[in-house]
Order: structure tokens, then sequence, then C-alpha cells
């Protein structure tokens, strides 16, 4: 552990729940996390009713999620990087509040435009909260339990695709898609109140702490866990993004929403065990978690015709999928120290690169090399990712020791 890294939980940051387990504020930031998956994910699930409420095509439609992601994308670091001053709760609360218009104003625009730059803004304020959501978690407690507050604080990120989606789809079919988008609001709303109830609020940090951005980017090791955030994630919605073409080539098309609660089931139960181990086992959690999905892409391309393999499989890419955002949000923030959130926001534009070239990557291969070579595409991203884990020993991935 280095200095700035512990520095982060003294007593003189104002950490007054370092000596308990404040469930109930790292609970708040879940439920963060939750809103901004169902902000982010609920059009994809609402596009027909979206289309002709708007009076758009599906398409048009569809771009209300690519206006999210680059929001997201393009505010992570500027807009992290400029607030690292502010007090973290005051953060956190413009944040939700950002949620809390925007959604409000998708849920009664007529307007194509005023839609999108809405969702715009959504975006952007989504990026600053995966980009601080790890640091504040790690804050609220005593450093021997970082790895945990990590893990129930992203348990909100798998819940919104699990339950959340599916359950705002559902909905929307009885009560309109504008409808949904304002429950969300009001969801923000009560959020508000529960952030100034339970979350602690934490100083910023001060001005001669801060490194510019490049050396930020410089710090050993953080190049090696945004190299592996890219390909891991990479693999990963190469293969989601196109799953239910797959799934076609072993006759389970009619069986898509069954096998992504499968995964999503997997993921979850992936993250608990992720968040039992981590805080002693950062890197071989890492390293079992990226030679997991390894060979469940090798089983995938050898059964792809098995349904039995294909479920097998997807339940262990599930398993070790699903702590990998707590898993790489520890490990930048422990290298990274005092300019956690920083390279947060770096970690979080590399994510968003990869959810978006997974989707024109896959869209090219499947193009040129067909559906059934998917995973040995996969296969390589992850024994790319494996190589440089092995390799950030002593800085990156490190053993935790506590």
């Amino acid at each position: 552990m280095n200095r700035n890294t512990a520095s982060a939980s003294q007593p003189g940051t104002g950490n007054s729940s370092s000596d308990r387990f404040p469930l109930g504020g790292l609970l708040a930031l879940a439920m963060t996390g939750f809103i901004c998956i169902l902000t982010e994910t609920l059009p994809a699930g609402l596009l027909p009713q979206i289309s002709d409420g708007l009076g758009i095509s599906e398409a048009l439609a569809g771009q209300l999620i690519t206006l999210y992601a680059l929001g997201s994308t393009l505010a992570a670091i500027p807009l992290i990087t400029a607030t690292r001053g502010w007090r973290r709760r005051s953060l956190l609360l413009v944040c939700i509040v950002v949620f809390l218009v925007f959604n409000t104003i998708t849920s009664l625009s007529s307007n194509y435009i005023l839609t999108l730059t809405a969702r715009f803004f959504a975006g952007v304020s989504g990026g600053v909260v995966w980009g601080i959501t790890a640091g504040y978690a790690r804050r609220m407690v005593h450093e021997s339990l970082r790895g945990r507050a990590l893990a129930v604080a992203m348990i909100g990120s798998p819940l919104g695709l699990l339950l959340g989606v599916p359950i705002g789809t559902f909905a929307g079919g009885f009560i309109g898609w504008r409808l949904v988008f304002g429950i969300t609001s009001l969801l923000s709303l009560l959020l508000i109140v529960w952030v100034i109830k339970a979350v602690p609020d934490f100083p910023g940090q001060v001005g001669q702490q801060r490194l510019p951005l490049r050396k930020v980017f410089f710090i050993p090791g953080v190049r090696s866990i945004l190299f592996v955030v890219l390909f891991w994630v990479l693999a990963h919605n190469v293969l989601y993004t196109y799953i239910a073409p797959f799934l076609a080539l072993a006759g389970l098309s009619g069986r898509v929403d069954l096998i992504l609660l499968l995964f999503g089931i997997a993921s979850v139960v992936g993250i608990w065990i992720t968040g039992m181990l981590i805080d002693r086992w950062l890197r071989m959690l890492t390293l079992f978690s990226l030679a997991g999905f390894a060979v469940a892409s090798v089983l995938l391309g050898i059964g792809s015709g098995q349904p039995v393999i294909i479920y097998f499989s997807i339940a262990l890419w599930g398993l070790t999928f699903g702590g990998a955002a707590t898993l790489l949000q520890t490990a930048v923030a422990e290298t990274a120290g005092e300019n956690a959130d920083v390279a947060q926001s770096m970690l979080v534009t590399s994510w968003n690169i990869a959810i978006g070239g997974g989707g024109m990557i896959g869209g090219i291969l499947l193009g040129t090399l067909g559906i059934h070579n998917f995973p040995w595409v996969v296969l390589i991203l992850l024994l790319l990712a494996l190589i440089v884990t092995v390799r950030a020993r002593e800085h990156g991935f490190r053993s935790m020791k506590h």
C-alpha cells in the first residue's frame, strides 16, 4: 500500500465511518449506479414506444443510447479533473440532480433534438458518477474493507441490468415509456434525500496534491490497468452485443432472454464472491477471472452447436465477468492513490470506448469471419489482457496485503 493511498482514509479527511461498515451509505452509492444503468439502457427496451411517441424511426430512437454514451465518454476525464477540489457529497448530489432534471425532460419532451440533448447531459452525469464512486466508497471504510465496500457500491450496475431494465421494459408496455422515465426521476428525488441522510461528506483534493492529467496517466501501473480494461471489456462486448446471432448457431434464438437472465444472475454471484475476497486476493481474482472467461470462450468455440455447453459457458462467463468492474476500479484506485478519481475517469473512458468498439468491431467481424469465429477473437483479446496482468505484478495488479 503506498502512502498516498493510505492517507485517503486518515481521520483528518473526515472519515467518520472508518471503524464500521456503512451499509446504508454504500447502498445509496449502489442506488446511484442503479439509476445510471436505468437511464442509460431503458431506451433499448422501449425503442418501439419511443419511436411512436416521438414520431421517428427505431434507428433514430436508438440514438438516445448513443448520445448518452457520447456524453459519458467525453465528460468523464475533463469534468472529474476540473472538480477534484469539490466536496465529494456536493458533487454526487449535483450528478443526481442532473439525472432528475434531464430524465424529467426526456419524459416530457416531444422534440427529438431536445430529447437527444437531455440524453447527452444525462450521460455527462453518468460519466462523472462512475468516475467518483470507487474513490468515494473506499474513503467510507477502513482500508482493510475497501474492496468489499466497492463491491457493495457497484452492485447497482448488474442489478440495474438484471432487474431494472426488464421491469422498466415490461412496465413501459402498460404505463408508457414517458412515465417510466418519470418514475426514474422520482427515484432520483428520493435518492437525494437518502444521500443527504446516509452518505458522509469528504473534502476534495487540495491544490498541491493534484497531479496533472498526463502525470496521472504515467503513474506506474495505470497504463497496464487501462490496457486490461480495454481488452477485457472489448472481449466481453464483442460477444455480448452479438449474442443473439451466436445463440442461433445452437438453435437457441428463442431463449436469448433466459440466457441473458442466467448471465445476469451469475454476474451478481461473481460480484458477491469478489466482494468477499478482493481485499486479500485482488491479483489472483483478476487472473482467475480472465482465465475463467478464456475457458468459457474456448468452450463456446468448440461447443457452439451444443445447448448444454452454451448454458454452462454463459454461466461461467457471467461469473468471471461480474466482478470485473470492482477488480479494475480497485486496482486503479490502489495504484493512483490520492489521484484515484482522475485515474477512474480514464478507466470510465476506456470502458466506454471498449463498449462502442465491441459493437463496431463485432459488426465488421460478423460480415468477414462469421459469427462462429467470435469466441476465438474473444480468446485472443483475453490472452492479451492476461499477459499484461501477469506482468503487472509490481505495479497495477499487486497482491493486496492488509
